[in-house]
């Protein structure tokens, strides 16, 4: 049995349940908001939905008890209407600490001892919090931090060489935020660097990078509000632990050698975090990496 627990209905919530319950990737699904009227509306909508479908799930509106035996929760509370348009997620901290210290409290009192995946911003931060108050292993805790990003930036690269985004191998690597950056010496095509088609084709990959790192307000500034991308990825991430994968994939996971939760690749199983993965990075990005850990550091001191 696949219990899953969602805790969060809002945009992001709501698309993470639906591509659940679509792709028949739990067998029970227990649904948690503090408006708990919008969620028994969730819940009947995906009810609703179900003769249609060819997974039956179990789905129901439930109370922080149902978690104790859930083998994920997925943290997707958030306040995405508190950013402006061109904002930062750093806006949401305020407001969505008082929800993780509750969450946090809830899921200690009934002794979760499962999995869990945030997506709630600013995700590197949030981690770090849900690791201090959580009784959980920090192997437990995992952010969908930069994998997302990886992703946009694969869509970015496969436009501009026009190939399926997932003939691209590499990682943007760092925080969920400003201070993100693609590591271009990881990025492969077919086995060939990057680095030497951009060359050849005289490839911007500033703007290309840019553009990755973008990719949210992009959709944010006329949407007001992203939810498609984020939810494939949270999902994706919650596929990897449920199948015990063995995937090396990239995700917000503590790193004792920066003593910070961060973005570089791990390998994901049945256990979250089952191990660290070392790249060869150039100088310069082991800067960048290093300058984006003191970024993550200074949010979480901010309001320590």
């Amino acid at each position: 049995m696949r219990k899953v627990g969602l805790i969060g209905c809002g945009h992001v919530g709501a698309t993470v349940a639906l591509d659940i319950v679509q792709g028949g990737f739990a067998d029970e699904l227990v649904i948690i908001d503090k408006d708990r009227k919008k969620a028994e509306a969730e819940v009947l909508d995906l009810l609703d939905a179900l003769a249609l479908l060819p997974f039956y799930v179990k789905i129901y509106v439930g109370e922080y008890d149902d978690l104790a035996t859930a083998d994920i929760v997925l943290s997707t509370l958030g306040h995405i209407e508190l950013i402006k348009p061109g904002g930062d997620r750093f806006t949401e901290l305020k407001a969505n600490i008082p929800e993780i210290k509750e969450v946090s409290d809830h899921l200690n009192a009934v002794n979760f001892r499962g999995i869990l995946i945030a997506t709630t911003n600013p995700n590197d931060v949030i981690v770090n919090i849900y690791s201090q108050l959580l009784n959980l292993p920090k192997s437990q805790i995992i952010g969908t931090g930069t994998y997302l990003d990886t992703a946009r930036m694969k869509a970015q690269v496969s436009r501009a060489l026009e190939i399926d985004a997932r003939s691209i191998e590499g990682y943007v690597l760092g925080e969920h935020g400003n201070s993100q950056f693609t590591a271009w010496s990881t990025v492969r095509v077919g086995g060939q660097s990057f680095l030497e088609i951009a060359k050849e084709k005289n490839l911007n990959l500033k703007d290309l990078e840019e553009k990755a790192r973008q990719g949210g307000f992009a959709v944010f500034n006329t949407k007001g509000y992203t939810n498609v991308a984020i939810a494939a990825a949270t999902v994706s991430l919650m596929n990897l632990v449920l199948s015990d994968a063995k995937n090396i994939a990239i995700c917000s996971h503590y790193d004792e050698n920066f003593s910070s939760y961060i973005s570089t690749p791990a390998l994901i199983g049945k256990n979250g975090i089952e191990a660290l993965i070392k790249l060869p990075l150039t100088l310069e990005e082991e800067g960048k990496l290093k300058h984006s850990v003191v970024e993550i550091q200074e949010k979480i001191n901010y309001f320590s």
